[in-house]
This record gives structure tokens, sequence and C-alpha cells, in this order.
């Protein structure tokens, strides 16, 4: 996934990998050391749908625009133009933010504060792995045009 003299940004893991496994290892800690979140079952699973919806509609918004723009969404793979629209006036990373929320919904429907409390590890290992890659290329590539989007878009939220 190195991109060492090509035109991509050097991701070195796939983000969506982070975040499996996290939630991975927060069904491993719940095990060695089980947490509860104290609701039942019906709750549980009510509330991780309502907390679902916003990363489905980051994640699902991200892709549409993707698409609409011929763009591949693999983030070592080049981008031939910034994406400011829809999803992306509101968070450089709507698909990170997104898969995030969506792991926080799995907690919650799994009843594991674990996997809930990673989702904060995960976020800060795609930073590292992820986002700083790609905002380095893209201020490479698009120079003051992604500056003015930088500072006008939060990273998150």
């Amino acid at each position: 996934m190195e991109t060492q003299g090509k035109d991509g940004a050097a991701v070195r893991i796939p983000p969506p990998l982070v975040y499996v496994a996290s939630i991975a290892a927060g069904v491993g800690l719940q095990f060695i050391w089980p947490l509860s979140i104290g609701l039942g079952r019906v709750p549980l699973i009510v509330l991780a749908l309502l907390v679902a919806i916003p990363g489905i509609v980051l994640v699902s918004g991200a892709l549409r625009l993707f698409r609409a723009s011929g763009q591949d969404p693999l983030p070592w793979l080049a981008t031939p133009q910034i994406i400011t629209s829809g999803v992306y006036r509101h968070t450089r990373n709507p698909m990170y933010v997104g898969v995030a929320v969506l792991q926080v919904a799995i907690g919650v429907g799994l009843g594991n504060p674990w996997i809930i409390l990673l989702a904060l590890l995960s976020c800060a290992v795609v930073y590292i792995t992820a986002i700083r890659p790609e905002e380095a290329y893209l201020e490479q590539k698009f120079g003051d045009a992604y500056a003015r989007y930088k500072s006008s878009v939060r990273r998150w939220l």
C-alpha cells in the first residue's frame, strides 16, 4: 500500500481493519474483564440502531460522492479532486467518523462498553496511520485549495 513514487497517500494500514481489530479486542476484553451497560436487550438494540443511523448516513454519503466523482475510496490510490460537498462540508473524514460511530453502535448493541471505549483508540490509530498521510498527500497535491478546505472544515466533527 505504500505509494512511494506513485500518486496516492502513504497509508500503511487499511482503516477498516483498525476498526475491526478494535471491535475484536473489545470482545476479547469483555471475556477477560466483563463490563455492563446496564440496559435490557431491547433498549440496547433500539439504542444501537439509533446510534448506527448517523454512521450509515456518513459512510453512505461519502461513498455516494466518491462514486459520483469517479474516485476510488481506497486512501492509498490517487485523488483526482477534493470532494467538498455533501457530508464533506461537515467533516473532512466522514467515512472514518461514520465507521467509528458504527463501532459504538456495535458496542451498544452487544452491551459491550469495551468496544465503545476502544472507538477512541480506533480513531487515534486511524489518525496516525491514515489521516496524517492522507492530509500530507492532499496538501502536497492540491496546495492552497486543500489548505482552504482544511481551514474551513473540521477533521472529525
